[in-house]
């Protein structure tokens, strides 16, 4: 028996259920999730393996225009994703229309080195009279390996997408995978509960305050019975930094709440959690403020 194993990358607009997806797919919490559109700003691991194969899945923030240097930092984050693919799942959000500039977008994908598997999402809230314009459409792109129609949630056709990127890996003869048998990403546990923070002031507050925010643990102190979390969440306007606190902290405590009991899931330990607020004028315009939030510009264009 052969082994395979190779990078995967999920792309797609924002909202399109990749996140969601490689959770679903690993079976652990790797990326957050929220409704609102730009939740994944970094490139993300999942690592999914099996007895004689292993994909590193990559999710990628959602396709957009860039309005400001953390925009740029993202798509820099999708084309360098896309390059070093072995496969690439274009993701579709199946209850928003098919646009032909996302159709011009997968042609594109298709007329590139990779092979590319079209994923239609969230089929659990579709009927097939909605989807099968999709597939009519998406069937005249030729050179696109699979389409699938799946829902994450109900896990439906998540085998059925294993089969086909299995399909296209190269086999080796001796086991030729990237990552150690028992892990399921590459992020540390620090970025972990960053992203937990971020998770739930996604859900937590309105409008543009969570796209403007930064997380900074500035303190994570493992002892025996507890772990100690210092959090401080960057904003861009100090009338952000009141809404974010609350009137007398109300705000702040919940997202403490809720942010400490998605660690203690992850870390399986309890956790005391710290979080402080703090004000950057347009950081997200800033490299310098970037690059200490851990987005960094050594991405290539």
């Amino acid at each position: 028996m052969g082994y395979k194993s190779g990078y995967v990358s999920l792309v797609g607009r924002a909202n399109a259920g990749k996140s969601t997806l490689i959770n679903a797919l690993i079976g652990e919490k790797v990326a957050i999730v929220s409704p609102k559109p730009q939740t994944t700003r970094n490139n993300i691991i999942g690592i999914l393996t099996k007895q004689n194969y292993q994909f590193v899945f990559v999710d990628t923030p959602g396709i957009h225009i860039s309005k400001n240097a953390l925009d740029k930092y993202m798509m820099k984050n999708v084309r360098s994703a896309i390059g070093g693919s072995d496969i690439i799942v274009y993701l579709i959000d199946g209850s928003k229309k098919l646009t032909n500039e996302e159709l011009e977008y997968i042609q594109n994908l298709v007329e590139k080195d990779n092979p590319v598997i079209v994923a239609i999402t969230k089929v659990d809230i579709l009927n097939y009279e909605k989807v099968y314009p999709m597939l009519a459409k998406l069937g005249q792109i030729k050179g696109i390996k699979e389409i699938i129609p799946l829902s994450s949630l109900q896990k439906r056709n998540l085998d059925v997408l294993e089969k086909a990127i299995l399909k296209l890996l190269p086999e080796s003869e001796t086991k030729n995978f990237l990552y150690a048998e028992d892990e399921f990403t590459d992020k540390s546990v620090r970025f972990l509960v960053a992203e937990i923070v971020r998770e739930q002031a996604l859900y937590l507050y309105d409008e543009e305050i969570p796209h403007g925010l930064a997380i900074q643990v500035v303190k994570f102190d493992e002892q025996e019975h507890i772990v100690n979390v210092d959090i401080d969440i960057v904003c861009e306007r100090d009338s952000h930094k009141a809404i974010l606190i609350g009137k007398q902290g109300h705000k702040l405590r919940e997202l403490g709440q809720r942010a400490r009991q998605g660690m203690q899931e992850l870390l399986n330990q309890k956790v005391m959690l710290k979080l402080f607020v703090k004000t950057k004028k347009n950081w997200r315009d800033s490299q310098n403020y970037l690059n200490d939030f851990g987005y960094n510009d050594k991405l290539e264009d």
